[in-house]
Order: structure tokens, then C-alpha cells, then sequence
């Protein structure tokens, strides 16, 4: 009599044989076939007793990360002389439950030559049946979480590890084309992703060079003015309280004219509520309270201004109301938007918001105690050169951020089309 194991392997190699992806290269018309992982790759364990190699950790955003970058310092200890020694190609599975990996990640080393890794991991290598890469970018769709699922009896341990060990990782079932359209596929995602970390690269050199002006373009807490100026700018900054130059915004929603209703998001500002909390709108269901937001005018979420919750809303925005609990207030025409916009992101702001704030959980900063920060101040024409100089910047780096998420929208489409 056969098992009911063996006719849903006979079930799943019947469907697999009627499908190919939707997305594949010229020339490749042969089904792929239903193999157990066992089949196609080889366990790795064990070290030489080197221990002056690199010591890494797989993280599931990305990828294999050298411990003393990620955790300041080797976390391995006294355990490093049980750590497997990993060659580059070779793989390894970190079953750790994640948000960005619920069923654990695989990633194949290739950054090093060798490498010590933790021997909780499910360390493997390929057999010749398959390809490294391929095995990698498989795991990156997805697919194998529901075969890994399978394998979850009592979901994550104290420790975060599932419970899923080498024999059952060992045992699910993949499917997989010939070597050469394996090889074929691997080689044009890796292009893809070297033009993502290219343009990685480009954004976080652009974000960083934006930290280095705002620290050259802006005085320090003991200097009257900044490092670097604008050519033609001579004129001494003036110290003055930011108070003095503020207008608190008290304008409430009386006539319910406004159901625009956003929060303060300290990623995207102004976001509309029902789009940071997926469809669900938490605003009270009387919004007559609430503070009506304008074009020019700040907003700060008093209890998260700490992570940095303030927006600001730019001409052409539309009008919105949001909760009374934050704080809203525009410039006097002393004070420039742009130049104050930037100003917060200074650690000038940082240090007097942390000296300001009440304590607590979540350190709260309100309007009274803005008012009392300090801020340097030059001649108008000179705030607005600053502020327009880092508008420059932001448009920069919007644009990149733009391509970088397009591009990785564009790769996991691509996964879960040139995957079965």
C-alpha cells in the first residue's frame, strides 16, 4: 500500500511537471524537477582550529555581517572554538525567527575566502547538482517557508532559534531546473544586485555628505559662526530665542471643514493615517479638536520628537488636520523654513532638546520648552542660501532613494516570477 506521504510527493512532482515559470530565459523549455534539498547539497561542520578568521552572523536584511561591526565587538567568546569554518560558495541557514524572516534565512558566503560562522547554523554546501547562488535566491522568494512551516511544532524558542533541525532542513522539498538555467538565472540576479548596491553606495554617500555640511553650514553650541560660509556672506549670526521667532498654531477644526487626518511620521512627515496604519484611522471620532495643518507650517508629535517626529508642510500640500496632543507653529519672517527645517536635523537642536526634555519612557519636549532653545541666526538672504542648498541635497537623495526602491520592487518581482 503506498503512504499518503508518497502520493503527495506524487501529486507535487505531477503539478510540477505541468508548470514552468512564468519568467525564463530563451532556449529552456525542460520542466524542473522536485528534489529534496539532501539531494543536491552535502553537510558542512567542524573547524581546523584557526581562530584569527573572521567571525560572522547572518542578519536577515543583510546578508552575512561581520560580528564586530554589527555588535561592536566579537561576541563569539570562549563558544568561537565550536564555530563551523565556512569556505566561500558554501551556505548556511540561520533558523532564527525574524520579522524580516519568519521561517530563518539563507545566505552563501561570498565576501570571504573562509570564514567562522555559529554552529547552531545548518551549514551546506552544493554537490554539483546545484548552484550556490541559485539555492540563495530560492530561499529569497519565500517559496520553501511553507515546507519550513511545516517543520514549526511550537514556533520560536526563548532563544528566537525554531525549532527545526539539520536532518528536517535537510529533508524539504525544492524544486529546481537544470544546472546551466540555475547558473543562468543566479548570474543575472547577482548583475541586478550589484546595481543595487551601487546605487546603495551613492545614497549613503549622498546622506552622508548632507551629515558633514550640516555640520560645517551650522555654528556649533560656543561659535558665532559656521566653518563654512557661502561666498559674499560676511555679516555676523545673531543668537537669539527661538520663541521670538515662532508663532504657535492654535487653529482647531471647529467647522469640521477638514477629514484630512495625518500623524507625524519621523520617515515620511505628514503621512495620512489611514496609510501609516494600514487602512485604519486612529483619530478620535470627533475631529472638531483637532489642529488644522496648512501649507508652511510645522508639526511635531511632543512625546517622539526624540526620534526625530517633525514635519513640515510645504507649499502645494493639502491641508490636514491632526491630533491635539501635537504641537504645531509657523516662522515669523525673520526665520526661514528651510534654514530652521535643516536646523532640527543639527546637533545643536539634539543637545538642547535633550537638555529640555522631561523624562520619562519617551523624553516630551513642549512648545513653551522649544521656545526656550537657542538658535543662531544669519542675515535672511543667507538662511535662505542655506536652506535652498539643502533642498538641493534632499531632492538628491530622494531621487536616488526613488531608483534604489524601484530596483528592489523590480527584484522581487523578478523572484517570484523566475521561481516555481
Amino acid at each position: 500500500m503506498t503512504s499518503n506521504n508518497n502520493l503527495n510527493v506524487e501529486k507535487i512532482k505531477a503539478e510540477v511537471s505541468k508548470n514552468v515559470p512564468e519568467l525564463r530565459f530563451q532556449g529552456f523549455i525542460d520542466a524542473w524537477e522536485l528534489r529534496k534539498l539532501k539531494e543536491v547539497t552535502e553537510r558542512v561542520r567542524g573547524n581546523d582550529g584557526r581562530m584569527d578568521l573572521p567571525t560572522l552572523t547572518i542578519s536577515a536584511g543583510s546578508g552575512w555581517l561581520d560580528q564586530r561591526e554589527r555588535f561592536s565587538n566579537n561576541i563569539a567568546g570562549k563558544e568561537q572554538k565550536n564555530y563551523t569554518l565556512l569556505h566561500k560558495g558554501e551556505l548556511s541557514y540561520n533558523h532564527g525567527n525574524s520579522k524580516l524572516a519568519k521561517y530563518g534565512a539563507v545566505f552563501e558566503l561570498t565576501t570571504y575566502e573562509e570564514a567562522l560562522v555559529p554552529r547552531v547554523y545548518h551549514s551546506f554546501k552544493t554537490n554539483g547538482k546545484s548552484s550556490s547562488c541559485f539555492i540563495e535566491y530560492m530561499f529569497a522568494t519565500k517559496r520553501p517557508d511553507r515546507e519550513l512551516g511545516k517543520l514549526v511544532s511550537s514556533g520560536a524558542r526563548m532563544d528566537g532559534l525554531l525549532n527545526i533541525n539539520f536532518d528536517e532542513f535537510m529533508g524539504i522539498n525544492i524544486i529546481l531546473p537544470s544546472t546551466n538555467e540555475q547558473n543562468k538565472i543566479s548570474e543575472f540576479l547577482r548583475k541586478l544586485d550589484l546595481t543595487i548596491t551601487l546605487h546603495q553606495r551613492k545614497l549613503d554617500k549622498l546622506k552622508r555628505l548632507k551629515q558633514g555640511y550640516l555640520q560645517q553650514l551650522f555654528p556649533k553650541n560656543d561659535e558665532k559662526v559656521p566653518r563654512v560660509r557661502f561666498a559674499y556672506f560676511e555679516n555676523k549670526w545673531e543668537q537669539r530665542k527661538l520663541g521670538d521667532l515662532l508663532t504657535k498654531n492654535s487653529k482647531k477644526n471647529k467647522d469640521l471643514n477638514v477629514t484630512n487626518v495625518e500623524s507625524v511620521s519621523n520617515k515620511t512627515g505628514f503621512t495620512k493615517q489611514t496609510e501609516q496604519f494600514e487602512d485604519y484611522s486612529v483619530a478620535s471620532a470627533d475631529l472638531s479638536n483637532y489642529y488644522v495643518i496648512t501649507e508652511k507650517q510645522f508639526a511635531y508629535n511632543p512625546s517622539r520628537i526624540n526620534v526625530g517626529s517633525i514635519a513640515y508642510k510645504a507649499v502645494g500640500d493639502d491641508k490636514s488636520v491632526v491630533s491635539p496632543l501635537y504641537v504645531s507653529f509657523s516662522t515669523k519672517k525673520l526665520l526661514n523654513d528651510g534654514y530652521l527645517w535643516n536646523w532640527f536635523k543639527t546637533t545643536s537642536f539634539q543637545s538642547q532638546r535633550e537638555r529640555l526634555s522631561e523624562g520619562g519612557v519617551r523624553d516630551t519636549l513642549s512648545f513653551n520648552q522649544l521656545s526656550e532653545m537657542s538658535i543662531n541666526v544669519p542675515e535672511y538672504l543667507e538662511q535662505e542660501k542655506i536652506g535652498s542648498f539643502f533642498k538641493q541635497m534632499d531632492d538628491a537623495i530622494a531621487l536616488y532613494q526613488s531608483k534604489l526602491d524601484k530596483l528592489k520592487s523590480i527584484k522581487q518581482s523578478l523572484l517570484q516570477k523566475m521561481f516555481i
